[in-house]
């Protein structure tokens, strides 16, 4: 097993069992579970008595048997705005579990080739001239599916759907009434035409900012579509499981943003709503930060434990709701910057392949989808604060070509440490700062922040980087940045390949003193994006996640045929 920053925390061995409880009382206090740096001991003595799996305790509720309705369940690809994409490929549906009652027994599963005008990137259409491929209804009996494959058995064809019209509100067949889901649905087609309709108008000004320059992929765009977010997303978290481990995070640590998300959603009263129906997506509010600390047996290299407990609280939540099954977890999301995140989500085969995963570990090589998973920024809040780390002075004020500081954590470091320790008074490459100089100060100093990968691709060095108002030099294989479908990450960084490690300098000094200016000022004004405020403010960190979900779910359509 890769070694991981994990290994310095302090785990327990506990007995796995969450019981099921009402969060609905929760003081709304921010990260009111997650300041101390352990969990308080009533918490820990309800953990020890909790040794009843959750698909024991699921068993006190009435259990689905198979479905007998008809979903859809619809993938736009490729990307809004041209981020990093991966070829399209249909939502996948496996057999969850031998324990699982829960698979439906009809699904639709759709593939479309090319994006539909309205959401889509100009360039991105240009790629293929070929239409969306028509949408078949497809009968699947469980014993058809093999759990692993993205391939579907056929076992006869019900009916051909045409594919619809993005500009006009989707086609449905004739019914009686509407249902809660279908006008959802109708709202996501119509925030997907106004954003086609935005990408080629102009921008109204907004009191609190307005996107504009090269700092963005498409700016009308993502200022349309993120009003459309602020006026009709909304999230439904499963209450089902108790802190620590659910319903809680870190909020002074690398995982800090873990913390702060599950915190701030539960306390949103704008975007959280406590009826399903409504909801566009849905949270599994565990903790991966948690799990490593109190379920994982520390030196022990098993995953088991972890992976039991999430499928555990998957099934249970399987059993009590019908949304899971619905859009096979297409419209769910679960959140981690532990590195362990990618690995946890493997619990399922829906949740690894179906769902929306947003990881700091936004690695491609290890199965990162930039077309349904979203990049999480990694912060690493100290104090549990932004305060007195946001600023820097003008690029003539920094003497310092390029700065590094940090220990042989993976296999990128030592290459620069290699290359670059104590070699060269312009890149300023350090395994430990000598005594009284500060970390940040020489941030501040800087003109470039040298953020290499550790033993995992994201590194909090990203963010700090953009707090200090120095320009970041990204030097990783296989990682997608955050928020990357909406930031033009090449206007305010630089990107230098491990190979070209031996010739940074020259990277460096061959940008010219113009470019490393307008640079520095876009670092500065996309900063607000990467800021934490508590509560959350508009275009901070916070909303700039729940955009990038919005986005993915913009992605999907979920359809009910009954």
């Amino acid at each position: 097993m890769k070694k991981t920053r994990s290994s310095s925390l302090e785990l327990s061995n506990i007995d796995r069992g969450i019981e099921v409880v009402d969060m609905g009382g929760v003081s709304k206090k921010w990260c009111g579970f997650c300041c101390s740096s352990s969990a308080s001991s009533s918490s820990v003595k309800l953990l020890m008595f909790m040794v009843v799996p959750l698909i024991v305790l699921s068993g006190s509720f009435s259990v689905l048997g198979p479905l007998t309705s008809n979903w859809v369940v619809l993938s736009n690809y490729p990307w809004l705005w041209g981020s990093p994409t991966t070829p399209s490929s249909p939502v996948s549906s496996e057999k969850e579990s031998k324990k699982r009652l829960d698979f439906p027994s009809q699904v639709v599963v759709v593939e479309v080739h090319s994006m539909e005008e309205a959401i889509s990137d100009d360039s991105m259409l240009n790629r293929s001239s070929t239409p969306p491929h028509a949408i078949e209804s497809i009968h699947v009996q469980p014993n058809d599916i093999k759990e692993g494959t993205r391939n579907v058995s056929m076992s006869g064809h019900s009916s051909i759907v045409p594919p619809t019209n993005e500009s006009h509100v989707p086609m449905m067949k004739a019914r009686r009434d509407y249902t809660e889901l279908d006008r959802l649905e109708a709202g996501l087609s119509r925030a997907r035409a106004a954003i086609k309709e935005a990408k080629h108008g102009n921008q109204n000004q907004d009191p609190d900012y307005a996107p504009v320059g090269p700092m963005y992929r498409r700016a009308n765009a993502f200022y349309r579509s993120y009003l459309e977010m602020e006026k009709q997303f909304k999230i439904f978290v499963y209450e089902e499981g108790q802190p620590p481990l659910f319903h809680n995070g870190p909020c002074k640590s690398i995982y800090s943003t873990e913390g702060y998300f599950i915190h701030g959603i539960e306390m949103n009263e704008q975007f959280r709503t406590r009826d399903p129906d409504k909801a566009h997506v849905f949270l599994l509010p565990f903790s991966v930060t948690m799990l490593v600390r109190y379920v994982y047996v520390r030196d022990s290299h098993d995953f088991s434990p972890i992976k039991q407990t999430v499928t555990d609280y998957v099934n249970l939540v399987a059993r009590n709701y019908p949304y899971w099954n619905r859009s096979l977890a297409s419209d769910h999301f679960m959140l981690s910057c532990h590195d362990w995140g990618p690995e946890t989500s493997r619990s399922t085969p829906r949740l690894h392949k179906n769902s929306i995963r947003v990881l700091c570990n936004a690695n491609t090589s290890e199965g990162f989808n930039p077309t349904k998973d979203v990049s999480f920024p990694e912060i690493n809040l100290q104090t549990g604060s932004i305060q007195g780390f946001i600023g820097g002075p003008s690029p003539s004020r920094r003497p310092i070509l390029a700065f590094f500081a940090g220990g042989l954590h993976g296999p990128i470091r030592p290459v620069l440490l290699e290359h670059w320790e104590n070699k060269d008074e312009d890149i300023r490459v350090h395994r430990y700062l000598p005594k009284g100089i500060s970390y940040y100060d020489m941030m501040r100093k800087s003109k470039y922040c040298i953020c290499p990968s550790g033993y995992e691709v994201a590194s909090p060095r990203v963010v700090e980087a953009i707090y200090a108002g120095c320009v970041p030099v990204l030097i990783s294989d296989h990682y997608v940045p955050p928020f990357s479908d909406v930031l033009n990450w090449k206007s305010f960084s630089v990107e230098v390949p491990v190979k070209d490690v031996p010739n940074l300098k020259k990277i460096l000094m061959d940008i010219s003193p113009r470019q490393h200016i307008r640079m520095q000022r876009r670092v500065v004004q996309v900063r607000r994006h990467f800021e934490v405020h508590y509560p959350p403010r508009r275009f901070d960190v916070f909303h700039m996640i729940l955009h990038s979900v919005w986005l993915r779910r913009l992605n999907v359509r979920v359809r009910n045929d009954a």
